[in-house]
């Protein structure tokens, strides 16, 4: 996609993914797992699972299903998300916004608002006017209503934390012009 500028992160569309991308991304889930992260995954999260979660993902991202971004910085790969594209052919306008995860290390620098951006701008290219997305975190969900998603709802005790405890999750959804 585009560079911010030289001390940035950059963001890139992968449509194959390399074996050391996909080692990347599996350890930004790992991270994010063990720092508490509502993610589908359970602590501990074992780097083949991860593996072998990222190595479906890039089969979608490959066959164009979905959009794989990734945001980097000078040691790697520091975030991710996915823009869901393939939907039920009753809602082809539309598309979901899935596992938008960054590195700790690297929290706090806007790694996140590229991220939606550059979702948001990959959904615009293949026709979509409408995103949704659910997430479990406080934290997030500043990000979300910050960069213009709304708010629909929380519903209580919808998903674990990583260590087991229950969590709600809320639901955003964004519309974008053609």
């Amino acid at each position: 996609m585009t560079t911010i500028s030289d001390d940035a992160p950059r963001i890139r569309l992968l449509r194959s993914v390399t074996d050391a991308e996909i080692e990347g991304l599996a350890q930004v889930l790992a991270d994010c797992v063990e720092g508490g992260a509502s993610v589908s995954f359970m602590h501990p999260l074992a780097a083949e699972r991860a593996i072998a979660f990222w190595r479906h993902v890039a089969e979608g991202a490959a066959s164009g299903e979905r959009a794989l971004l990734v945001a980097e910085d000078a040691e790697g790969i520091v975030g991710t998300v996915q823009v869901v594209l393939a939907q039920p052919e009753n809602q082809p306008h539309r598309a979901e916004v899935a596992k938008m995860l960054v590195h700790r290390r690297a929290r706090r620098r806007g790694i996140g608002a590229l991220l939606m951006q550059a979702a948001e701008a990959a959904a615009r290219e293949h026709g979509k006017t409408l995103l949704v997305l659910d997430t479990s975190s406080a934290e997030a969900e500043r990000l979300y209503a910050r960069v213009g998603w709304t708010r629909v709802g929380s519903i209580p005790g919808f998903a674990l934390l990583p260590h087991g405890e229950p969590c709600a999750t809320t639901f955003f959804y964004r519309e974008l012009a053609p």
